[in-house]
């Protein structure tokens, strides 16, 4: 690892995308070092004794060694390899490699209404800014990626930088939702199962309770676990499934709305059309006619 760090100046294009970097970098702390290094910029250097507060979020993933961590909303915790460290704005914190092991970081600043919508619907907070995702290639190698593109600096990089960002935090947190599940067995393979289930039996009259039973798990358990690993409920997740369907089936003309919602086990096709509304922001008809002409608009 050959260390570096850069800081970058941001337009106000860069600042309206949505998520813009600040900085980037990558470290390796030798045992005995001292941490951070004189050569540490003054506006992000700091201490252990005193900490720091920062005006931006950081994603820092320690690849190698172990140390210490601490901040205003997590009590000091020992860091090992393969952990993911959170930074918040506004939030103290401070951090250090141990003395013996030294450590291998790699690091990310940014700001942005995207990370702060991620954090007001509670995918990442605070009180969890110690992450434990384990040695992953996929997430080094998408920091490696950023701080190349940010060496460079060719026109139009924030955006392109922005968009790793998220892949990133998308990454981290699918390893940390899948994590959850380590210790039930088959939860995996019983709610990809569901999965299919769901897909292939979308024209059956079906009910939750059944795919349960047929999956031999308790409603109760199937609806907790299906919720918690996908982030939506077995009855919502059917219901977006039938109607995607919809858009397709209204792609044939010579099908009706009744046919559509005969089709897809809809109590009714006021039923249908008051769903479809709600989930695609149009009417059947209205969106028929809006993508694939008028057709066959009768219900």
């Amino acid at each position: 690892m050959t260390n570096f760090y850069k800081y970058l100046p941001t337009s106000s294009g860069d600042e309206s995308w949505g998520l813009h970097v600040l900085n980037t970098g990558c470290n390796r702390i030798s045992s005995g070092e001292m941490y951070p290094s004189t050569q540490h910029p003054a506006h992000h250097y700091f201490n252990w004794n005193k900490g720091r507060i920062l005006d931006e979020y950081q994603i820092i993933y320690i690849a190698k060694g172990e140390g210490l961590f601490e901040s205003e909303g997590c009590k000091q915790q020992k860091v090992n390899e393969g952990t993911v460290l959170l930074l918040f704005p506004g939030e103290w914190h401070r951090f250090k490699p141990s003395k013996q092991t030294g450590w291998d970081e790699y690091w990310v600043g940014y700001k942005g209404a995207i990370m702060e919508n991620l954090v007001r619907q509670r995918f990442f907070c605070a009180q969890k800014a110690i992450l434990h995702v384990g040695i992953s290639e996929g997430i080094i190698d998408l920091l490696e990626k950023i701080i190349e593109t940010t060496k460079k600096e060719k026109t139009g990089y924030q955006p392109l930088v922005s968009g790793a960002i998220v892949h990133l935090l998308g990454e981290i947190h699918s390893i940390i939702k899948q994590g959850e599940f380590e210790t039930e067995d088959n939860t995996e393979s019983i709610i990809n199962k569901a999965r299919v289930i769901f897909r292939t039996g979308i024209d059956d009259e079906m009910t939750i309770e059944n795919i349960a039973e047929e999956l031999n798990v308790s409603y109760a358990w199937f609806r907790k676990a299906f919720k918690m690993y996908t982030g939506i409920a077995p009855h919502q997740y059917l219901l977006q499934l039938k109607i995607e369907k919809a858009k397709i089936l209204l792609g044939d003309p010579s099908t009706s709305i009744k046919e559509i919602a005969f089709n897809l086990n809809f109590n009714s096709a006021y039923y249908f059309s008051k769903l479809f509304k709600e989930k695609a922001g149009v009417s059947p008809a209205q969106f028929r006619n809006n993508k694939y002409g008028k057709g066959k608009q009768n219900g």
